[in-house]
């Protein structure tokens, strides 16, 4: 994994080391694999700490070894594709309230990312049940990137838009898609009440 000095900035971005990106990176260090993970690909052995690669027809994330990570990086091997390590923080990222309930999310945390065998924007919030999928009305997520430009450069399927609107707050990060599940998981078990 290349170090938060090596990640990649793109304009309107800010360093990843602060707030709410840091809380990000510990959930992921939290979330330890059993002692005897394998990669899903080739059976090797690999560390606590790995990569992953979503199955795109199933939608399945496969923990890799660095090797079979670096297969499918391009995006060109069929099923297969590499999660990116890009954590990016939107400065100056703001949603109006009326544009958070153009979305539809009940509650106020969601992450978007491009399905590309659907050919649509996904959008799924954190719930008692796990990752809840919620329809995106035509047009909303238009309207959000035409504003912040940056989120029309996600990655199909494997980079997501990690949006928090609290009152007059709002927030967005460009993440692995892989961090967005495991924050989900994590936010289940610490479940309270109907809006968590």
């Amino acid at each position: 994994m290349s170090s938060p000095s090596q990640w990649p900035m793109m304009p309107g971005a800010a360093e990843p080391d602060a707030g709410p990106l840091a809380v990000l990176k510990r959930v992921r260090s939290a979330s330890r694999p059993r002692p005897g993970e394998r990669c899903d690909l080739c059976a090797v052995g690999i560390a606590e700490d790995h990569p992953h690669v979503v199955n795109l027809e199933t939608r399945e994330l496969l923990c890799a070894c660095q090797a079979c990570h670096l297969l499918f990086v391009s995006g060109s091997a069929g099923n297969l594709r590499a999660v990116p390590e890009r954590y990016l923080s939107l400065m100056g990222f703001s949603l109006t309230k009326a544009q958070w309930e153009t979305l539809q999310v009940p509650v106020s945390v969601a992450f978007l990312f491009s399905n590309s065998r659907q050919e649509e924007i996904a959008a799924f919030y954190p719930s008692p049940a796990g990752a809840t999928e919620c329809l995106l009305p035509l047009g909303a997520w238009e309207e959000i990137t035409a504003t912040h430009t940056v989120l029309r450069d996600l990655e199909p399927d494997v980079e997501a838009a990690l949006v928090h609107v609290e009152k007059d707050v709002s927030e967005c990060f460009v993440v692995p898609i892989d961090i967005c599940y495991e924050l989900v998981g994590v936010l289940r078990k610490l479940w309270r009440g109907f809006d968590g």
